[in-house]
C-alpha cells in the first residue's frame, strides 16, 4: 500500500494547488483589468484544454503506464504556475491557464488508473476510491482558506510561486516514489472481466462485447455536476455575502469541502449501489441549487455545507462505478472519459454564469443542468453502451 500512499500524496498536492486558486483567481483577474465575462472565460479555458490532454492520457496511460504521466504533469504544472506569477495582462493569464489545464489533464486518469490496479478485490477497490475522495476533500477543505491567506500575507505573485514550487517538488518525489510495474500483471489477471449481476458493481446496460457496459449517456451526469460546480466556483467570490473579502470567499469554499468530509466519513454509504448514490446525490444537489436560486431561508453557509455533503456522496460513487464496470486494460480510457466530462462541464459552467448572471440566477442554471441530465439518463442509459 506504499504506492497508494504516494498516489494520495500526489493527488493531495495537485488538488490543494488547484483549489487554493479558486478564491483568488477571480480577484487576480480583476486586478489585471478583466471584465466578468472574460473572467468566466479564464476559469473555463482551464477545463476545456483538459479535453485534448484527457484524450491523450486515456490511451497513453493504458499503453505506457501511469508513472511517466504523473511526473510530467506535476513538473510542468509547477513551471506553469511560476510563469503565472509573472503575468500582468488578462490575455497572458488566459494563455497560462490554458496550458495549465492541458498538462494537469494527465494527472487524474493516471492516478485513478494506477489506484484501481492496486486493489486485490472489488471491495478493496471501492475503499481505495473512497480514500481518493477523502484525500480530495481534505485538500479542498484546507486549500481555499490557505490560498486566500497566502494572498493576504504575501500577495498574488509570491502565492503562485509557492504553489508552483510545491508541484515541482512533488513531481520529483513521484519519480522515485511510484513503483508501478508489479501491479500491471496482477490487475490484468484480477479484473479480467467487469463485474456483473450485482447492483453494487456494474452499471446496468447491454454488454458491448469489449468489456464495458457503461452507457454513453451516463457521462452527462458528471458533466452536469461539474457544470454546477463551475457555476458555484464562479459565483462564490463575487456574491455579496463575501463583502469583497478574499478570505471570506476562501472560507466559503472550505465549507463546501467540510460538508463533503461529513458524508465521506459515513462508511456505511459504500454498501449502497453506486448508481443509486450517484442518482440521488445529483437530485439532492439540484434541489439545493434550486433553493438557493429562489433565496430559500437557509443561510448561505448551511447551503454550502449541504452542497458539499451531496458531492461527498456522488464523486466516490462515480469512480467506483466506472472502475467496477470495465477491465483494467481500459482504466485509462474510461477515467479519461470521466475527466473529459468534468472538463466540459467546468468550462460551460463559468461561461454560462459570466454571460447570463444578469438575466437569470446562476444557481437556477446549475439546477437546470442537473435536472436535464437526470431526466435524460433513465430514458436511454440502458440502451447505448460506451465503446471505450
Amino acid at each position: 500500500m506504499k504506492t497508494a500512499v504516494w498516489l494520495y500524496l500526489f493527488m493531495f498536492v495537485a488538488f490543494f494547488d488547484l483549489h487554493a486558486q479558486y478564491p483568488i483567481l477571480s480577484p487576480f483577474a480583476i486586478s489585471l483589468g478583466a471584465a466578468p465575462s472574460f473572467i468566466g472565460l479564464i476559469l473555463g479555458v482551464y477545463s476545456i484544454t483538459h479535453i485534448p490532454g484527457n484524450l491523450l492520457a486515456g490511451y497513453g496511460v493504458d499503453k505506457y503506464g501511469s508513472k511517466p504521466f504523473i511526473v510530467f504533469s506535476l513538473l510542468i504544472a509547477g513551471l506553469v504556475l511560476l510563469a503565472q506569477s509573472k503575468v500582468s495582462d488578462p490575455w497572458d493569464l488566459l494563455y497560462i491557464r490554458s496550458i495549465s489545464g492541458f498538462v494537469l489533464a494527465f494527472l487524474s486518469p493516471a492516478c485513478l488508473s494506477l489506484l484501481a490496479k492496486l486493489a486485490s478485490d472489488q471491495v478493496q477497490q471501492g475503499k481505495l476510491m473512497a480514500g481518493n475522495g477523502m484525500v480530495h476533500t481534505i485538500a479542498s477543505v484546507l486549500s481555499p482558506a490557505a490560498g486566500a491567506y497566502l494572498v493576504a500575507q504575501f500577495g498574488f505573485e509570491r502565492s503562485f510561486t509557492f504553489l508552483g514550487w510545491g508541484l515541482i517538488v512533488t513531481g520529483l518525489l513521484a519519480w522515485f516514489g511510484v513503483k508501478e510495474s508489479r501491479y500491471k500483471k496482477a490487475a490484468a489477471e484480477l479484473f479480467a472481466s467487469p463485474a456483473s449481476g450485482s447492483g453494487d458493481a456494474a452499471l446496468p446496460g447491454p454488454a458491448s462485447g469489449r468489456g464495458s457496459s457503461i452507457p454513453w449517456l451516463f457521462f452527462s451526469v458528471p458533466l452536469s455536476i461539474s457544470c454546477s460546480q463551475g457555476i458555484l466556483f464562479f459565483e462564490l467570490p463575487l456574491m455579496k455575502e463575501t463583502h469583497g473579502s478574499i478570505l471570506t470567499s476562501g472560507v466559503f469554499f472550505s465549507l463546501v469541502s467540510l460538508g463533503a468530509l461529513v458524508t465521506l466519513s459515513m462508511l456505511f454509504l459504500s454498501r449502497i449501489a453506486p448508481l443509486i448514490r450517484v442518482s440521488y446525490g445529483a437530485l439532492a444537489l439540484a434541489i439545493i441549487f434550486f433553493g438557493m436560486s429562489v433565496k430559500w431561508p437557509l443561510p448561505m453557509y448551511a447551503s454550502l455545507i449541504l452542497i458539499g455533503m451531496a458531492k461527498g456522496v456522488i464523486f466516490p460513487a462515480i469512480a467506483s462505478l466506472l472502475a467496477a464496470s470495465t477491465t483494467s486494460q481500459r482504466y485509462g480510457r474510461v477515467f479519461s472519459l470521466l475527466s473529459i466530462s468534468y472538463s466540459i462541464g467546468a468550462f460551460i459552467g463559468p461561461m454560462l454564469a459570466g454571460h447570463l448572471r444578469t438575466h437569470v440566477s446562476s444557481y437556477f442554471l446549475a439546477f437546470l443542468c442537473l435536472m436535464v441530465a437526470l431526466s435524460l439518463l433513465p430514458l436511454r442509459a440502458t440502451r447505448t453502451p460506451v465503446q471505450a
